[in-house]
C-alpha cells in the first residue's frame, strides 16, 4: 500500500512502473521543495532514492500491448466502432486547438481542418485521409512539431487508439482501475493523475472507502462528446471518499479540452467539488514533469502529507 499512488497517462506502454517512478517522484519532491516545504521534500526523494513516503506508480500501459509484442501499439487496429469514437476525440482535439493553441498558425490551421471536415465537397488528402480526416487533420499542428510528422502520426494514433480501447474493451478498464486499487490502503493519503489516467483513477475511486486527496492535470474528463457521458458510474460525480480535488490544466493542452471541471461534476455530499489552476508549461503543454513541477502541485501534495 502507499501513501502517494501515482496514474499515468496515454503512450506509455513501452515504460515501466519502476522507470516512471525514477522520473515523477523527483518531480513532485521538487515542487514540493518549491512550495516551501522542504521536510516533506526529502521523505519524498532525496539523494537520488524514495523517501519515507511510499509512492507508487500504477502501471497498465502494458495492457495495449498485444500479447507477445516486441514493439509499438502505434499499430493498434481499430474497429469501425472504434475508429468513429477516435474520430470524434480527434475532432474535439481540433476544436480545442481552434479556441485555445497559444500558436497562431495552429489556430488557423485547426480552423481550417474543421471547415474542411464539414465541407462535404472538400477533397481529402493523402492515403487513408478519406478514412479518417480529423485523426490526419490534427497531425499538421505545430502542437507536434517536437516530434516530427512521423512520430506525431504514431502519437496520435497511439493516444487515439489507447483512449477508445480504454471505453471499449471491458478487461483494459478493469486491468487499468485494478492497478490504481492495488495501491492503495489505509496509508494512501494522494492520488496524483495524468490524461488518461485522470479518467482511469476517477473511476476506481467511486469503488473504494479510503479517504483521499485527488490532483488531476491535463485531464480529458470534461471531454462532453467523447468520454464525460461514458465514465461510469453515471451520471458523473465527484467520488465520495474524495476529500479534495485540484485540477491542473494548461490553457495549450489540446488534451485537457475543458479547464474547469466544476460544472460537469456536482459535489460530494461533503460539498467537495474539482478547483481549477491553470498552468503554463511552455513548448510541453500536456507533459505529465512540467505538471508535476509546478509549484501548485507541490502545495497540493504538501497538504495532504502533513
Amino acid at each position: 500500500m502507499s501513501v502517494v499512488v501515482l496514474v499515468h497517462g496515454i503512450a506509455q506502454e513501452q515504460y515501466s512502473a519502476d522507470l516512471l517512478e525514477s522520473t515523477w517522484i523527483p518531480a513532485m519532491a521538487g515542487a514540493v521543495r518549491l512550495a516551501g516545504s522542504p521536510d516533506i521534500a526529502d521523505q519524498l526523494w532525496r539523494e537520488g532514492r524514495p523517501g519515507a513516503h511510499e509512492t507508487r506508480m500504477a502501471f497498465y500501459g502494458n495492457a495495449f500491448l498485444p500479447e507477445g509484442a516486441q514493439g509499438s501499439s502505434a499499430a493498434m487496429e481499430l474497429d469501425d466502432t472504434e475508429l468513429d469514437i477516435a474520430e470524434q476525440l480527434a475532432e474535439a482535439w481540433l476544436r480545442a486547438a481552434a479556441e485555445r493553441a497559444t500558436d497562431p498558425a495552429d489556430r488557423a490551421e485547426a480552423r481550417t481542418q474543421l471547415a474542411i471536415l464539414t465541407d462535404d465537397t472538400a477533397q481529402a488528402q493523402g492515403a487513408g485521409a478519406a478514412l479518417r480526416p480529423a485523426i490526419n487533420a490534427i497531425t499538421r499542428l505545430n502542437w507536434f512539431a517536437p516530434m516530427g510528422y512521423s512520430l506525431a502520426a504514431r502519437f496520435v494514433v497511439r493516444a487515439l487508439g489507447q483512449v477508445t480501447r480504454y471505453f471499449t474493451d471491458p478487461d483494459v478498464r478493469e486491468f487499468a482501475q485494478q492497478r490504481v486499487l492495488e495501491h492503495i490502503g489505509p496509508e494512501t493519503r494522494l492520488i496524483i493523475a495524468h490524461s488518461l489516467g485522470s479518467v482511469v483513477a476517477y473511476e476506481a475511486l467511486h469503488r473504494i472507502d479510503q479517504p483521499v486527496a485527488l490532483l488531476t492535470a491535463g485531464s480529458p474528463l470534461g471531454l462532453r462528446s467523447i468520454i464525460y457521458p461514458r465514465l461510469e458510474p453515471s451520471p458523473p460525480r465527484v467520488p465520495p471518499t474524495v476529500t479534495t480535488w485540484d485540477n491542473l490544466a494548461d490553457r495549450d493542452d489540446i488534451i485537457a479540452t475543458t479547464l474547469d471541471l466544476a460544472p460537469l461534476f456536482p459535489p460530494s455530499d461533503n460539498g467537495i467539488q474539482p478547483t481549477r489552476t491553470v498552468v503554463d508549461n511552455g513548448a510541453e503543454p500536456h507533459s505529465a514533469l512540467n505538471y508535476l513541477t509546478k509549484e501548485h502541485a507541490g502545495k497540493v501534495v504538501a497538504a495532504a502529507l502533513q
